[in-house]
């Protein structure tokens, strides 16, 4: 098999929509558990101290969280089908991609400072995507449609400026 045929197999694994995990952020990932002949859900959370190959089928983070005392990583390929959901819930300033100092830090010191940011804009990506495949249409017809409702003798509006003006 050659390089194409390898990439093209994997493009075609991959998730269609993926929320953009960076190092840093606090993310909550739901997991599927098989046990015996039944699955189950599983929620892990703690922050993302490593990205892997983001535009890659083989995308990975791995998040820590501390569990009775005792630091837990764990390592999540994004487009694995046994990862449900990935859920952004805090998002901190960071100036790394590897953030394994913070394995030795605890308390305050482990603290990294949060930045705002839009939380359902974030986790929900395929709703994003649905409004730009819709509004590009919606948007060449608007424009087709209003120029042929404007004909040539139509009136002007008049000014609304001095009209608000006055107003207020």
């Amino acid at each position: 098999m050659s390089f194409t045929d390898l990439q093209f197999i994997g493009d075609q694994q991959k998730k269609a929509a993926v929320v953009d995990v960076r190092s840093g952020d606090t993310v909550r990932v739901t997991q599927k558990i098989k046990e015996g002949d039944k699955f189950r859900s599983q929620v892990f959370e703690g922050v993302v101290i490593r990205t892997d190959r983001k535009n890659s089928h083989t995308a990975r983070i791995t998040v820590r969280k501390i569990a009775s005392g005792v630091g837990v990583e764990k390592s999540f390929l994004i487009h694995n089908p046994l990862v449900e959901k990935i859920e952004i819930v805090h998002r901190a300033n960071v100036r790394r991609k590897n953030l394994s100092f913070l394995r030795e830090r605890s308390g305050k010191s482990a603290r990294l400072a949060t930045k705002a940011f839009d939380r359902n804009a974030v986790n929900h990506p395929e709703a994003a995507l649905a409004t730009e495949t819709t509004d590009a249409p919606a948007a060449e017809t608007a424009e087709t449609t209003a120029a042929a409702e404007t004909p040539a003798e139509t009136p002007a509006p008049a000014a609304t400026d001095t009209a608000t003006s006055n107003a207020a």
